[in-house]
């Protein structure tokens, strides 16, 4: 079937091409029933704007770049199923890089946006990227640029993230408010924003409590499940009587190697995740969460940054959005 042009429809309701193209923009200049008439002739022949035609007109590729450092991880695949959303519904395309947690693949997939002459770029940042440079010099290229989830305080970048430190706050103070103490605190690399947040927000509730921070109750681990076995070990010799991880995907490698040590939860201690991963229910015993609100997140960042280049949010420079978390309690605390 061949797609339906503006001039087939101008030549339809006998319109010039001009007053149906301004029409389908919903410009000011057509009035309200010819606006209605071109628009439902369009929607009933399954019309769809030429993307070549309107890159060359507008000097825009209608494509957005999104780095992530993996796909196969759902929060990263909610976020980008609001982002796509977002972008359709405002006429982009998407395409999907992955860093897989490598700086060397985060620098070589921003080339790829750039060379693929996206409008803008919306990214989360590897778990070994320290140096932003890379994407400073974007920005002073006037890339449109909003950063998500895992951020940098080193650029004066718009950024959309989950309220973490409330999060991490609301979670410690649960397992304080049942009697728990002696809370270890598993979290990821410590150069990582997100892991910043929810430490701050963990020790915050500890202080207002009363109860001393300890660095022997903390641990940090990258991303390989080989490594939780020996952290907790060395987290029992500490006598925890609550665990609070910084990742659902640690947590259940917590409740893995707790179980596995025949440690009953949440007798002998209790364990609280972050992320709310669909398996957190299906978990025995469940596990009691903080849920963070991905689809939200990426739907922010994509109108965020569509506005920005569309030239429609000169104010938001360094904005940074934290949407709020919610604590999901279940049987593991």
């Amino acid at each position: 079937m061949e797609a339906i042009t503006i001039k087939d429809i101008a030549r339809a309701l006998n319109l010039s091409t001009s007053t149906v193209s301004r029409a389908l923009r919903d410009s000011y200049e057509i009035n309200p029933e010819t606006k209605r008439l071109v628009i439902e002739y369009a929607e009933r022949l399954n019309y769809r704007p030429n993307p070549i035609a309107l890159s060359l007109k507008e000097n825009r590729s209608r494509v957005i770049g999104v780095i992530v450092p993996q796909i196969a991880n759902n929060f990263f695949s909610n976020v980008i199923n609001g982002i796509e959303a977002i972008a359709y519904s405002r006429g982009y395309y998407v395409i999907i890089f992955q860093s897989h947690e490598s700086y060397e693949r985060e620098l070589a997939t921003v080339q790829q946006v750039v060379d693929r002459k996206a409008d803008g770029l919306l990214i989360s940042l590897s778990s070994s990227t320290s140096d932003v440079s890379h994407l400073r010099l974007l920005q002073e290229k006037k890339l449109p640029i909003v950063l998500f989830d895992r951020v940098s305080s080193e650029l004066a970048i718009p950024s959309v993230t989950a309220d973490n430190f409330g999060g991490a706050f609301a979670a410690t103070e649960h397992l304080i408010l049942t009697g728990r103490r002696r809370i270890a605190h598993v979290t990821i690399p410590p150069y990582i924003s997100i892991t910043q947040e929810r430490l701050a927000g963990y020790r915050a509730a500890l202080e207002k409590y009363g109860i001393a921070y300890d660095e022997q109750l903390v641990r940090y681990a990258s991303f390989g499940e080989s490594e939780i076995g020996p952290i907790i070990d060395e987290l029992l010799t500490q006598s925890p009587d609550a665990f609070f991880a910084a990742s659902d995907r640690l947590a259940i490698g917590c409740l893995a190697a707790l179980k596995k040590r025949n440690i009953a939860i949440p007798e002998a201690v209790s364990l609280i995740g972050f992320t709310n991963t669909p398996l957190a229910d299906l978990l025995a015993p469940p596990m009691s969460t903080v849920e963070q609100p991905a689809l939200e997140i990426g739907q922010t960042a994509a109108g965020h940054l569509i506005d920005l280049i569309e030239g429609k949010s000169g104010q938001l420079n360094s904005e940074t959005v934290r949407i709020p978390t919610r604590l999901i309690l279940r049987a593991s605390s």
